[in-house]
């Protein structure tokens, strides 16, 4: 008895993590959300440089069919009319090719989902390819979904304590869709099929909140596995992360969610946002480990952010202390110490500027979504594109080059200054004082000249860095300065002045295979 009880507690052990690895290639540890990108442009992102720069994977906004609304705002790609793969991002060839170009390029692709909804009353309602739907009678032919597939009686999400209300009732006037309903799993199963057909690692779940867990294990257990012929491992299951927002307080609990996928957790933004805006002490971090305190999900099981295309504009989580690129050092500090940080899978947020919440992405007079244009690096025609912050993706490299070691040799004032070590192979500072930090810590690193990735890199055949460099001693000690008027409050080393041409090749041109 105890032999059959081990042998089936070790099945569905191995049955909980089976859509918890985001298949990256290599060693690469991070997504980035282009989010609004066109398909023909993330390809060649891909290929130009989230791939030489050690980016594992993108997020792209969703890919089915939407209902078009007025004005173009960005909400509408999460009105879904059909499941035909178009959008203002392309075309299903245009997605396919897409995928393929950047998986040579060693960069994954994960799709966002929505499957919790249909659209919200339209007349007339089309989609972007031209698709009719009668939502005010619950038709959606083109899926097709009738009446019958959507939950009764209609009702509207009003009280957050009513877990049924939660998941049954609709959310903002979106027809809720009822996923017990056999007809309503098989068209989803169908549609994340082919998905998984055009070769996408993963699929992030809008509003899992919204949909009953037992539901949705349903649907994942019905779901192809990813093909080797498109890289991925034999018998790997795809990766899927679920929007389930719980700060607390409330009848829905993300913990309901990680038996069987990851989920993406609110709470730690929202943390880090306080940290790094000096309303919270960040010499408490050194417990960050610790997730019972502070109401995390265990690392292995939490998708994690600074910030997402819903919360950078009040909406979501958060409120006022959600970091965005429009506060650029605080922001840049806290997704340094994300990736710095062993803790979960990071995603790096890459967003387009905007005054009203509402607005959709740069386009042309047609609402023809344009491309990002990029001089020395950075974007410029309204995408603000915060992967491409030098700070950002070095350290990205930063966190894949630290892979699998500890935290050690930890510092802190007892207030706003703080330091820490990845093993021997890197170290951060961190400074959100009002008063400078100028003191000799234990790096852990090897002795030699380092260069300060946050603030420039090494210039390789002329043993200097452009720019700060820090002397490590033969004690791996080293003076750590932050100026508290300094440009950037962080500081990180991980590669030596003295690097061999090797080492820039390997560091600047990220090799994927």
């Amino acid at each position: 008895m105890m032999l059959l009880f081990s042998l089936g507690f070790i099945s569905l052990l191995l049955f909980a993590i089976a859509y918890k690895n985001p298949h990256y290639v290599g060693n690469r540890t991070s997504m980035v959300h282009l989010f609004e990108w066109k398909f023909s442009d993330i390809a060649k992102e891909c290929e130009d440089f989230l791939g030489p720069m050690g980016y594992g994977g993108v997020q792209v906004s969703p890919i089915s069919e939407n209902l078009v609304i007025n004005g173009r705002p960005w909400f509408e790609r999460y009105q879904p009319i059909s499941y035909k793969i178009i959008s203002r991002s392309g075309t299903k060839s245009e997605f396919s090719n897409m995928v393929q170009r950047c998986s040579k390029a060693g960069v994954r692709i994960y799709v966002d989902a929505v499957i919790n909804h249909m659209t919200a009353n339209a007349q007339p309602a089309y989609g972007v390819g031209h698709t009719p739907a009668q939502p005010n009678k619950l038709l959606y032919p083109a899926v097709p979904y009738s009446s019958n597939d959507f939950n009764h009686p209609t009702c509207t999400v009003q009280n957050y304590n009513n877990a049924t209300e939660v998941r049954n009732c609709e959310l903002s006037g979106l027809h809720d869709l009822n996923q017990s309903n056999l007809h309503v799993r098989d068209r989803i199963v169908q549609f994340l099929n082919t998905l998984i057909d055009l070769g996408v690692a993963g699929i992030r779940i809008d509003a899992a909140k919204h949909m009953w867990p037992n539901d949705l294990n349903a649907i994942y257990h019905k779901i192809k596995k990813l093909s080797s012929k498109n890289g991925f491992p034999q018998d790997a299951e795809c990766y899927i992360y679920q929007e389930v927002i719980d700060l607390g307080g409330e009848a829905v609990k993300k913990f309901e969610y990680t038996d069987f996928a990851n989920v993406i957790d609110f709470s730690y933004g929202i943390i880090l946002g306080k940290m790094f805006r000096g309303q919270d002490s960040l010499s408490r971090l050194q417990t960050f480990n610790d997730t019972n305190t502070w109401n995390l999900t265990s690392s292995d099981n939490a998708l994690i952010m600074i910030d997402n295309h819903d919360n950078q504009r009040g909406h979501g989580a958060g409120g006022a202390t959600i970091l965005t690129h429009k506060d650029p050092k605080p922001y840049k500090m806290a997704v340094a110490f994300m990736l710095a940080h062993p803790y979960g899978h990071p995603r790096i947020m890459s967003s387009y500027a905007f005054t009203d919440p509402n607005q959709g992405p740069p386009a042309d007079p047609y609402d023809s979504i344009i491309s990002p244009k990029i001089i020395n690096d950075e974007c410029v025609n309204g995408w603000v594109c915060e992967h491409r912050w030098p700070q950002i993706y070095h350290m990205v490299r930063f966190r894949n080059l630290v892979k699998g070691e500890k935290i050690q040799n930890w510092w802190s004032n007892g207030k706003n200054q703080i330091a820490f070590s990845r093993g021997a192979k890197g170290f951060v500072a961190f400074n959100v004082e009002g008063t400078n930090l100028q003191k000799r810590l234990q790096t852990g690193l090897p002795e030699g000249t380092y260069c300060d990735i946050i603030t420039g890199e090494a210039i390789y055949g002329h043993s200097k860095c452009s720019g700060k460099s820090v002397q490590v001693g033969n004690d791996s000690t080293a003076l750590i300065e932050i100026l508290s008027n300094a440009t950037e409050g962080v500081l990180a080393l991980h590669i030596q002045v003295s690097a061999t041409k090797s080492d820039k090749e390997k560091y600047n041109r990220y090799d994927s295979r």
